[in-house]
Order: structure tokens, then C-alpha cells, then sequence
């Protein structure tokens, strides 16, 4: 009983400290942002909660074996995704079949996963927890694994006032922290707010950008959350897409458009990571579509198929690219495995 108690009492320690590094707003939308589609009327989202939230995402208790975490295949140093994987790699090194994308900026998120599967934050989490190839094990599980580890219990009550585990409990807890993650330093972002200015060749790729790509990433979170055929090759992955989600043949091939902020961080790149870095993308949109049923019409051109970009286009293009990684969201302590508030 000693030892449950003064468990619980370093737990409250950590998460009362904790608690006193999270900057004040908790949440907070930036000025160049658009309102939140997360409903956050429906989870409050305290201080305590993210601490919380974020003991739980780097908790390997969440796997069947114990040996995998949410940040196994969502690190922050690579934007919150899996670096050098082209696709997931999960218990027991059981290998998924598309890419982790990054967590990131997920309250103005519709939809979530390359597919589109789940529609809402609250129930993102429970799709790895459960699947067979990533984390592998059942709710009713971690609720007996984490009632029995004693630290968390006053973690539970000081989020939700009350000692008991709950799976919703979990999972809000989940979301409060994911929530937390928004990228929205980078220089992209200070030239917005009429901090900084961009260098002439930012400039110039900045207005290719505007012409030939915004219209599927749209600023600022540079992604519209739209599904489309952007004219991979089938042969290297026969993955069907969104089409397993509606059932409709229109959807086939189709994938949710990706962010483009911190490309720096977040390779390999595409639903599957066939694409090592962002001139192989480049080359693939200038000169690599194929043609499929449900191509995306803006990539269908009657005189070229894919979008013309020169040489020069593409140099100033990757130049614009680069004021998209926000160093600051890859290196915050409150986000990080290795948070320590005490420091």
C-alpha cells in the first residue's frame, strides 16, 4: 500500500508540473488559421486532460505486448510520423500497407487516415489501437492494465475527477493532446503574420505554388481534406483507396490529399512512401501520371498530362517548400517522449 500510494503521489507530482508547463491557452487557434472543424465544446480541454493525453500516447500499455505506443509510429522529430518506413511497421514488426501520416494540425481535420475511414478525432485513436498490424489489442485490455499500474490513477482524477478508467476517458484524453499538436511556426507562417519576408526565390516559388498546387493544398493548412487520383502507378502498390470506404467505384484510387508543411521532416511521401524525397514528387507530377478512370480533372490536361513545371519552376518551387517546416513544432518539449517539466 506504501508503494501504491507514493506511485500515485509522484504521478500527481508530474502531472501538477506538467500541467503548470502547458501554455496557458491550453488550445489555442493561430491568427492565420481557420476556425476548428473539432467540436471542442465536447472535450474540454484542460490542462490535466493533455497531460494526461500525452502520458497515454507514449504509453506502451495501449499494445497487445506492451512494447508499442502511439509515438512508436508517430515521431516528433519527423513531424509526428514514421521516418525511413515507407509503409508502417508495427507489433511484432508486422508491416502495414500505407505510410503513417503525420500528426499534425488535426482539429481541422473532416476525415482522418489516407481513406478517410473515421470522421471523427474522438475515434481515430481507437483504428491503430485495435488494428492487427499496428497496435493489436482490446480496449476492455488496457482499462485492466492501466487500473492496475497505480501512477495513473490520479492522472484519471485530476482530468476527469474521478479515479475510474474509462475507454472514452482514454481516448478524450488522446484527442485533448493530439489536439495540441498544431504546427503553425514556420516561416511560411511568420511572413503571414508580417513578421519576416520571404527571400526573392521564396517569393517566386511561393507564386508557382499559387498557380499550379494551391488548388488542391490550399493554404494555410495546405490541404483541402479532399480525396483524389493524383496518377500513381497501380503496379507498385494495387491499393484501391477510398473505395473500400464509400463502396464507390468513382472513390477508386483515390487517396486524402496530404499537408504539405515540414516535407522536410515527413518523408518518404505518398499513401505508400514510394517516393523518397521532393524532386522524385516533382518529376512525378511534371512527367509520371497515369492515366486511370478516376484521374483528378486538374491533372488531365488536353495538351499535357500532370503539371508543367520546368527547372527553374521546380528549384523555386522546393525553395517555397522549405518555409513550410516549422523546426519549432518538430523540438517542443511539451510534445516530446522525453518531456521532463521538472527541466
Amino acid at each position: 500500500m506504501k508503494g501504491h500510494h507514493l506511485a500515485s503521489l509522484f504521478f500527481l507530482m508530474f502531472v501538477f508540473v506538467a500541467y503548470r508547463q502547458i501554455p496557458s491557452g491550453v488550445f489555442e487557434k493561430p491568427v492565420n488559421f481557420p476556425k476548428p472543424i473539432y467540436r471542442i465544446q465536447n472535450n474540454n480541454i484542460s490542462r490535466e486532460k493533455v497531460a494526461l493525453g500525452r502520458a497515454l500516447f507514449y504509453e506502451t500499455l495501449l499494445s497487445r505486448d506492451n512494447t508499442i505506443s502511439c509515438g512508436s509510429c508517430h515521431v516528433q522529430s519527423s513531424a509526428f510520423t514514421q521516418h525511413g518506413h515507407d509503409i508502417s511497421h508495427g507489433i511484432d514488426d508486422r508491416l502495414g500497407n500505407r505510410n503513417s501520416p503525420p500528426i499534425m494540425n488535426l482539429a481541422w481535420n473532416r476525415t482522418f487516415f489516407w481513406d478517410g475511414g473515421v470522421f471523427d478525432l474522438d475515434l481515430q485513436a481507437l483504428s491503430p489501437i485495435t488494428n492487427p498490424v499496428e497496435m493489436d489489442e482490446k480496449m476492455e485490455n488496457i482499462i485492466a492494465k492501466l487500473s492496475a499500474s497505480h501512477k495513473y490513477s490520479e492522472g484519471f482524477q485530476l482530468a476527469f475527477g474521478s479515479r475510474e478508467i474509462s475507454g472514452i476517458k482514454v481516448i478524450k484524453a488522446l484527442s485533448a493532446f493530439m489536439l495540441t499538436c498544431v504546427s503553425s511556426d514556420a516561416k511560411y507562417d511568420s511572413v503571414m503574420r508580417h513578421q519576416s519576408k520571404f527571400t526573392k526565390m521564396e517569393k517566386s516559388g511561393f507564386r508557382i505554388f499559387r498557380q499550379k498546387c494551391a488548388a488542391c493544398h490550399a493554404e494555410p493548412l495546405f490541404t483541402d481534406g479532399s480525396f483524389r487520383n493524383n496518377g500513381l502507378s497501380n503496379k507498385f502498390n494495387p491499393d484501391s483507396g477510398r473505395v473500400a470506404i464509400t463502396l464507390d467505384p468513382k472513390d477508386r484510387y483515390k487517396f486524402r490529399v496530404p499537408s504539405l508543411r515540414n516535407l522536410s521532416f515527413t518523408l518518404p511521401f505518398m499513401h505508400d512512401g514510394r517516393f523518397k524525397n521532393i524532386d522524385q514528387v516533382l518529376e512525378h507530377y511534371s512527367h509520371g501520371i497515369s492515366d486511370s478512370p478516376t484521374l483528378d480533372p486538374l491533372l488531365r490536361r488536353a495538351e499535357f498530362m500532370g503539371i508543367p513545371l520546368t527547372s527553374k519552376e521546380k528549384h523555386e518551387l522546393k525553395s517555397f517548400l522549405k518555409t513550410l517546416d516549422d523546426r519549432h513544432f518538430i523540438t517542443r518539449k511539451d510534445l516530446s517522449e522525453n518531456f521532463n517539466p521538472k527541466r
